[in-house]
């Protein structure tokens, strides 16, 4: 479907393109000439069995890993590796840096600081990274903590909240940073199961209700379905079927996803 300026999805330029990416942890594999790309207010979600490689894509992403080979693409830009002078080199750390600010990334772990109260922990990067004044950061947070169902919790410690409510709070902090690309790394794996909902409900929220550009890891396939606009199966490092949810889950083609899907639902 074309967008407003009558570019097709095919035709416009990605928000994240991965080409050509190889990682390699030692003698092991993990991604091998991996190419797909990811276009504005897409939410695509990567399924697959544990060790296929959907973590470690968030993390290139994210430049929490380096890249082995291959290039990835940011709104068009390379983000860690280009071409100069018919070589790929490494960009400077201040160019990585500029990119990855428009990125936000929530864990599996909440990774909140425990002796900063929630408040202190959605301000911190805005203040410190994007320059914001402090009453602006904490306007903002406070916005957004009323946005995950936690406005009475601004002056609480972490560790004084309960599992799904410290992942809500890492939410806030990731949006906080008003990211182009949201990053969802198994963000309901670490909670009890009764928890996993109050989390979800926000995702779904924020995937319905802003443009921000979401690529997900996750075993929630309810979730899945219910944000997704693509899903890709993944196994040893590649993509062996994408589809839109409504296919991939009732009807998959490849017998590796049919085994998958049977197994997890």
């Amino acid at each position: 479907m074309p967008d407003a300026t009558g570019a097709s999805p095919e035709e416009r330029t990605p928000v994240i393109e991965f080409r050509d990416v190889r990682k390699t942890f030692g003698s092991n594999v993990v991604l091998d000439g991996l190419n797909f790309a990811v276009h504005k207010g897409d939410v695509v979600t990567l399924i697959g069995p544990s060790g296929s490689g959907k973590t470690t894509i968030l993390r290139l992403v994210m430049t929490l890993e380096h890249l082995s080979g291959g290039f990835i693409y940011i709104d068009g830009e390379p983000l860690t590796h280009e071409m100069r002078g018919g070589k790929r080199v490494e960009r400077k750390p201040k160019d990585v840096d500029r990119i990855r600010r428009r990125i936000g990334m929530v864990f599996q772990q909440f990774n909140l600081f425990p002796n900063m109260t929630v408040l202190e922990n959605i301000v911190e990067a805005p203040i410190h990274v994007l320059k914001r004044s402090k009453a602006d950061a904490e306007a903002r947070a406070r916005q957004l903590l009323e946005q995950v169902g936690l406005a009475d919790k601004a002056d609480a410690h972490p560790l004084q909240l309960s599992g799904g409510q410290q992942q809500r709070v890492a939410i806030a902090r990731a949006l906080a940073m008003d990211p182009e690309i949201l990053l969802l790394d198994e963000v309901t794996s670490a909670l009890d199961p009764e928890l996993v909902g109050e989390v979800l409900t926000v995702l779904r929220d924020v995937a319905k209700n802003t443009d921000i550009t979401m690529l997900i890891v996750t075993h929630e396939m309810q979730f899945a379905q219910d944000v997704s606009n693509r899903i890709l199966m993944f196994d040893h490092g590649r993509i062996i079927e994408e589809a839109a949810p409504d296919v991939m889950f009732t009807a998959p083609q490849h017998e590796r996803t049919q085994a998958f899907l049977q197994a997890v639902l």
